[in-house]
C-alpha cells in the first residue's frame, strides 16, 4: 500500500512481506519477525526518491531526522527478539489483544508437551520466557487478528 503524502511514499511493511511470511514464526529470522511486529506495533517507512526513506514511529515521529537508504531502515526498529524491555512491550499488545490467545501460544511455545492444567514448573517457564519466545507468541496473536490503526 502507498499512500502519497507531501511527495513521500508511505510503505506498509505487512504489504510489503506479506508474499514471503513463514507460517510459522520459529522458522522467522530475528529480523524477519522483528520486522513484522514493528508494523503490528505502528512502525511505518516514509519512503523519500525510492532509494532512501525514514523510519516513522508509531506515534508519527521519525526515529531519526537524516535519511537513510531503505534496506538499512529495519535495523532502527526495536529488537523484540533479544531486548527485554523490547519483548515487554509487543507482549503488552499481545495481552492487549487476546491474552487468552497470548497465553495459550506462549503455553504452545514454551510448554510443548502440556495437557491438562499447568504445573508450577510449567508456570515459572512462561514467567521466564526468553525474550525471542515471548516475541513468536506474539507474533502468532496479533497476526491472528486483522491490522487495525489503534493496534
Amino acid at each position: 500500500m502507498i499512500d502519497m503524502l507531501e511527495g513521500h511514499g508511505k510503505l506498509s511493511i505487512r504489504k510489503l512481506l506479506d508474499s514471503c511470511k513463514p507460517s510459522n514464526p520459529q522458522d522467522m529470522t530475528d529480523q524477519q519477525l522483528n520486522r513484522w511486529l514493528a508494523e503490528y506495533m505502528g512502525y511505518t517507512i516514509s519512503e523519500y526518491k525510492d532509494k532512501w526513506g525514514w523510519l516513522m514511529c508509531p506515534n508519527g515521529d521519525n526515529v531519526h531526522e537524516s535519511l537513510f537508504p531503505l534496506d538499512e531502515l529495519w535495523g532502527f526498529v526495536p529488537d523484540y527478539c533479544t531486548d527485554p524491555a523490547a519483548s515487554l512491550e509487543v507482549q503488552a499488545k499481545a495481552i492487549e489483544v487476546s491474552a487468552d490467545k497470548y497465553v495459550s501460544n506462549l503455553d504452545v511455545i514454551v510448554n510443548p508437551d502440556t495437557i491438562g492444567d499447568w504445573t508450577n514448573d510449567e508456570i515459572a517457564k512462561l514467567l521466564i520466557a526468553t525474550p525471542r519466545k515471548r516475541a513468536e507468541a506474539a507474533y502468532i496473536t496479533l497476526s491472528s487478528h486483522p491490522l487495525r490503526e489503534d493496534i
